[in-house]
């Protein structure tokens, strides 16, 4: 099967399936606590935010989705059309089968004549460095869309439950650090849905390694939607996944706190399960920068077609306003600085793993600091 026809089959299953981890992202065990009176305007809320050298009018991406067949062209149309009237960030889909079949580079392509000023996001996969893919295929991809950053996806659980899937992950990160040596933007590294970790982050930032999306568990699940697409096409899943289609990996609320402990000075995309505005406020309290959501997006392009689209995001923008407003704050950086609450699952799986909720919020802000220097909190 090509890579173009697999693209295809990933949004049907997607849109159509019940693709979304029955475990939880862990968000829930975080709340804010309420300010009644938060001296402040509502309608003076800042929701601007730097990411990774640009600006954004709201802390919001459109992670990765598809690209490489012209159903596939619609949806970026729609989706790059929104991001340009909101200036929030976009990532495309793996761009794979673009560089297999130039007469696909359009359906990645389109987003830029859309979004001409917004910050875009070029996606090849890590597998694709062991075969054979260098900083030329990289760079031809960021070319395609005249990218702001690529993202390299790491995704170690789909790979092994796809039937074709690319399983060979040896030497991968001296060859990203002699990527990053040379490429013309920076790297985003990102998980597909099973999290990232403190150990994992701190190897990749030693390496110059300073942009990540933690996509973690809770959200859509690869190692699911390829169980699915096996058995769509045998009558059987050619890997039983079992349990590990709904519980491994590492929950996105963990997931962000220990990309942050990992790297203090980094960018953080917080996805994996975001559904609206409070789950990204929650997120960026937890200490990204930014919130990130797929699936959503698809789903609502889906059945209310790109004004729906454009609604969903007005809301959660005018979420995100309200959230920084009851909890005393200004700016999006006032979350960083939010009261906040972190119990129960999340808690205690913070402690196991060695971290203190509550000096980890206060190291948080020390940390950050030096990002909100230009910024009245």
């Amino acid at each position: 099967m090509s890579t173009e026809e697999r693209k295809l089959e990933h949004i049907d299953i997607v849109v159509n399936e019940n693709v979304q981890s029955k475990e939880s992202n862990l968000l829930d065990y975080v709340r804010f606590v309420h300010n009644p009176l938060p001296e402040n305007d509502l309608d003076s809320i800042d929701l601007s935010k730097d990411f990774c050298g640009s600006s954004l009018d709201a802390p919001l991406v459109i992670t990765g989705i598809t690209g490489g067949h012209p159903e596939a062209e619609k949806i970026n149309d729609s989706i790059s059309k929104v991001v340009n009237k909101f200036n929030i960030a976009m990532g495309v889909g793996s761009q794979r089968a673009a560089i297999e079949n130039p007469k696909l580079i359009h359906s990645f392509s389109i987003v830029r004549e859309n979004a001409p000023h917004a910050f875009l996001i070029a996606n090849i996969g890590v597998a694709q460095l062991n075969k054979g893919y260098s900083i030329k295929e990289l760079e031809k991809a960021i070319d395609m869309i005249k990218a702001n950053a690529i993202a390299i996806h790491v995704n170690p659980g789909q790979e092994a439950y796809q039937d074709e899937g690319d399983t060979n992950f040896l030497n991968l990160i001296s060859k990203i650090e002699e990527i990053n040596e040379k490429i013309s933007v920076p790297i985003i590294i990102k998980e597909v849905g099973n999290g990232l970790n403190e150990e994992l982050i701190k190897v990749l930032r030693s390496i110059d390694i300073k942009c990540f999306d933690v996509a973690g568990l809770g959200g859509t699940n690869w190692i699911k939607t390829e169980s699915i697409r096996s058995r769509k096409k045998h009558g059987y899943p050619l890997k039983e996944p079992g349990k590990l289609a709904d519980f491994w990996g590492n929950p996105t609320a963990l997931s962000i706190i220990e990309a942050r402990m990992g790297a203090m000075d980094s960018y953080i995309i917080g996805s994996g399960g975001i559904r609206d505005g409070l789950d990204a406020a929650k997120a960026i309290a937890l200490g990204s920068d930014i919130a990130g959501m797929a699936f959503p997006i698809l789903k609502i392009l889906k059945i209310e077609g790109e004004k729906g689209l454009e609604n969903y995001i007005k809301k959660m923008i005018y979420q995100l306003k309200t959230i920084i407003f009851l909890s005393g704050g200004k700016n999006v950086y006032s979350l960083w600085k939010s009261k906040i609450t972190i119990w129960g699952r999340l808690g205690d799986e913070l402690l196991i793993r060695g971290i203190e909720p509550n000096e980890y919020l206060n190291k948080r802000i020390q940390a950050l600091l030096w990002r909100m220097k230009d910024h009245v909190i």
